[in-house]
């Protein structure tokens, strides 16, 4: 593999359906503007790229809802994404759109072209429709039951619970949103991309990194669960796609018989990097191409979990069925970022919006960021805590780097005027200092170059950690009285320490490390000479105080709170009093319990009712062990008519609650009562 001459650099584009939430930031958008600012400070050619994805049915959705146009909620969106994006600081060298006359040239071209080659194959098949409304419904149109996790809620596209990719026909009980009623399947004719046919190439690439047999990219670098859910996918058989819809917001389908049809915005969205490729370029006298068809150009997709499948899969065979286009050498997708102990949610709107932190935290730009890189859940889900965030600032970002650097420059000041003093005799305590300057730059090097920016930022801070203890080691302050010329040499180390970390937080702290550069007055300079002037001390950070943190914590709960649950399932019909009177529901104690032997989602429990002791199958298994439900306290309806359940008689069933996560819960009494006590 040949050193890449240029960068093309792409951030999954934020759907236009509401705001950027830290989730968002923390899986997708941050770790890419640290690679970019990282490569450029190498001097690289970089292209960065993103923009609002502005069609699909949920755009149409909102706007029925809402009831306005499909283009007002875009436009709304994308004005506040944009300006959300410029104010925190993330800096693409284009943020575009797909409602653009370019886009829409583009991605009508990009599907011309691949008609013409044979890439597609048109297919008649049934699809959902409703009735009552008289029109196909797109996949977002339809919810139901999730096949893999059991979710009430998935959508026709996928599962927001479990990260499952679906089809509509795949979910159990579908219903349609607009009407909510059962929808009926009707035929309808459609392109599709054969996803089948590129199996064996897909696999080879992904698991190897060739293609045809020549090495495209290092597939080690690549994150396990990129190549896992990759590897799940094609094993379990690749199924031919649809790339067009039924729907009139979006990009018509070019061709005969496209009347009433739109590009599937999966297709249509990733081809969105290259139209705003084009209108960069365009603007800058460029050429786009040598960013996407050059062999000597590296491709990087930054994305959260859930889109794997489409940057790692089904963009790469658009891209390899078109013809000319180079593939990704990585796709460095994060998983999810949760919020206080649960799933961030923007229809509970339990999430913490980047344009209201902007608002409430001003100038605090670099503190979200330190924060979301140092809980970056790169491998594996993170939490995001309101505590946890004034820990980390108040604790690494004050009293560390901030004390360090302040240290080191009112010092300087005191002693020598801000002039910088000369370097005398070293001692190996000195050495080791200076050296890790230079070993800490090429471990963040390395880290960042493999895609471990949580690391990377992790190691940085180690040398501001190394200036706080070299300082308090050798204690300048009390030095000075005997030995003027050692503390000149300390004070020497300190100040091309601070530079050093004006230097290698660059990609994390940008607004930080400009601060420090000019308080140093350093710019340009990677050594700071004998003499050289200093500007007067500055606070880099301010502690976060505990009303700011309470405060945030009782916004978040009180706009959670008082949110309607969407996703709550409609009320059943009414019953009398006298229907539920006769339902018989005890308190009672699980006594044993132990794993159904033919079925991995049920528990087979004993439970002593007050009445008798009796044997209750439960599909719970994936929620409890039995060891941690043996002793619990339950509310059983007893006089349900037994069932047989796998072979076993279940003699009733215990009452559990179930949030629009899928997680569930005991129907428990606050206090311990009496087996046998009525729920009334």
């Amino acid at each position: 593999m040949k050193e890449a001459k240029r960068h093309t650099i792409t951030a999954a584009l934020p759907y236009a359906n509401g705001p950027l939430h830290l989730g968002h930031i923390a899986g997708c958008y941050l770790p890419a503007d640290i690679y970019s600012r990282y490569l450029k400070g190498k001097g690289k050619d970089v292209l960065f790229v993103c923009g609002s994805d502005e069609h699909g049915a949920a755009i149409t959705l909102r706007a029925k809802k809402e009831d306005t146009t499909p283009q007002e909620i875009v436009d709304k969106n994308h004005a506040i994404i944009e300006k959300a994006f410029n104010d925190f600081g993330i800096e693409f060298d284009i943020y575009h759109r797909t409602s653009s006359e370019i886009h829409h040239e583009t991605a009508s071209e990009f599907f011309k072209d691949m008609h013409q080659k044979g890439a597609f194959i048109e297919k008649t098949t049934e699809q959902f429709y409703d009735e009552e409304n008289k029109q196909f419904l797109a996949d977002r149109y339809i919810v139901g039951t999730c096949p893999t996790c059991s979710f009430d809620g998935a959508f026709g596209d996928q599962c927001e619970k479990c990260g499952s990719t679906l089809s509509p026909t795949e979910l159990i009980n579908p219903t349609s949103t607009i009407s909510g009623n059962v929808p009926i399947l009707k035929e309808t004719t459609h392109w599709f991309l054969p996803m089948n046919d590129h199996e064996k190439w897909l696999k080879e690439w992904i698991e190897t990194g060739k293609l045809d047999g020549v090495q495209q990219h290092d597939a080690s670098t690549w994150r396990k669960q990129v190549i896992g859910q990759c590897k799940s996918w094609i094993d379990n058989g690749l199924l031919p796609r649809s790339i067009t819809r039924d729907l009139d917001w979006g990009i018509k389908v070019p061709v005969k018989g496209g009347e009433g049809k739109v590009l599937y915005v999966w297709f249509d969205a990733p081809i969105g990097y290259i139209s705003a490729s084009k209108q960069w370029a365009k603007d800058n006298n460029k050429n786009w191409e040598d960013y996407w068809k050059n062999d000597d150009t590296e491709l990087v997709h930054f994305i959260g979990k859930d889109n794997i499948v489409f940057h790692a899969i089904i963009f790469p065979i658009i891209l390899k069925s078109h013809g000319d286009y180079i593939l990704p050498t990585n796709v460095p997708a994060n998983e999810f970022l949760n919020l206080e102990g649960d799933k961030i949610s923007t229809s509970r709107n339990w999430a913490v919006w980047l344009h209201e932190y902007l608002e409430d935290f001003p100038n605090k730009e670099d503190e979200l960021r330190y924060v979301l890189t140092s809980i970056a859940p790169e491998t594996k889900d993170s939490e995001f805590t309101w505590k946890d965030y004034q820990t980390r600032v108040n604790s690494e970002l004050v009293a560390i780097f901030g004390n360090f650097v302040n240290r080191s420059v009112v010092l300087t000041h005191k002693y020598y005027n801000g002039k910088v003093p000369a370097q005398g005799s070293l001692t190996d305590y000195d050495k080791e200092v200076l050296a890790a300057i230079e070993s800490t730059k090429l471990k963040v090097d390395e880290l960042l170059a493999s895609y471990k920016f949580r690391d990377a930022q992790t190691e940085a801070m180690t040398l501001a950690r190394l200036g706080n203890k070299y300082l308090a080691d050798t204690e300048p302050w009390k030095l000075i009285k005997t030995d003027e010329e050692r503390v000149k040499t300390i004070m020497n180390i300190a100040l091309q320490l601070s530079n050093a970390l004006s230097e290698i937080f660059i990609p994390f702290l940008p607004n930080t490390s400009q601060k420090l550069k000019s308080m140093l007055n350093s710019n340009g300079l990677t050594i700071l000479p004998e003499n050289h002037e200093i500007n007067k001390a500055e606070l880099l950070y301010q502690k976060i105080e505990d009303a700011a943190i309470e405060t945030q914590i009782e916004k978040l709960k009180a706009t959670a709170v008082n949110q309607s649950n969407p996703k709550a399932k409609p009320m059943k019909d009414e019953i009398t009093f006298d229907e539920f009177t006769k339902m018989d529901i005890r308190i009672s104690t699980i006594l044993t319990a132990e794993k159904h032997p033919d079925a991995d989602k049920l528990l087979k429990m004993t439970v002593d009712t007050g009445i008798d002791e009796r044997t209750i199958v439960s599909g719970i298994a994936e929620h409890y062990k039995p060891e941690d439900v043996i002793g619990k306290q339950v509310s059983v309806l007893i006089n349900l008519a037994p069932r047989k359940i796998r072979g076993i008689e279940s003699q009733g069933m215990i009452l559990m609650a179930e949030n629009n996560a899928g997680d569930l819960a005991f129907v428990a009494p606050e206090k311990v009562i009496d087996n046998g006590g009525e729920v009334r």
